[in-house]
């Protein structure tokens, strides 16, 4: 399903560039908005082992791990995604010099080459992003692996806000008669401040 995408009644052809495509989210949301791509970090912590609540590639990363929690935002402060990576801890620093950078210019400055892995989508509910975004849901997300001289270097999951659609247009396309089409129903989520040991919003896959 990753690799051939969702339908266009599910999903957007332009959503699902943004979802599915390879290219970094980063630059992607400063090309929509106009507007530098800045991070709001929300936390950094020692993990461990522990498997945090994550997609289960979390174990692909080798331990002790850090996990690492932001809003990505443009200059001027709007919420346009929320994200959480996990890394090997003793090697965070390589790669994160500046922590409060964007994971893809901390990496371009480095000019590392890497391979975005996608490997699941996900669509839902929560109380936490619609607080966080300022925007009802639903919400789509992804998580992926980058993988650097053939190993897995972090696990990201991604959280997109809605208001991408005054840039992206609608997540749906309407089907004949005007209705949208979404199958699956979607869980209620936690909020990312809700847990400091659990803060991964579990979506239903599409």
């Amino acid at each position: 399903m990753i690799q051939q995408g969702l339908p266009h009644a599910q999903l957007a052809p332009a959503w699902q560039l943004l979802l599915l495509g390879d290219g970094s989210p980063t630059r992607h949301l400063q090309l929509l908005t106009g507007e530098p791509t800045e991070v709001d970090v929300i936390d950094m912590s020692l993990v461990g082992m522990d498997l945090d609540g994550a997609p289960d590639l979390i174990k692909a990363v080798p331990g002790p791990r850090l996990r690492r929690q932001v809003w990505l935002r443009t200059a001027s402060g709007q919420r346009l995604a929320y994200a959480t990576s996990w890394w090997e801890a003793s090697h965070v620093d390589e790669y994160l010099q500046n922590r409060s950078l964007p994971i893809w210019a901390s990496l371009a400055r480095l000019r590392t080459e890497l391979y975005r892995d996608v490997q699941g989508i996900y669509y839902g509910y929560s109380d936490g992003l619609e607080s966080g975004f300022d925007e009802e849901g639903p919400f789509w997300g992804r998580h992926y692996l980058f993988w650097h001289h053939g190993q897995p270097l972090t696990l990201i999951y991604e959280v997109f806000s809605p208001y991408l659609t005054k840039y992206l247009g609608a997540m749906q396309l309407l089907q004949q008669g005007g209705e949208k089409q979404v199958e699956g129903e979607a869980n209620n989520l936690e909020s990312p401040e809700a847990s400091k040991n659990q803060e991964v919003f579990n979506f239903n896959e599409p």
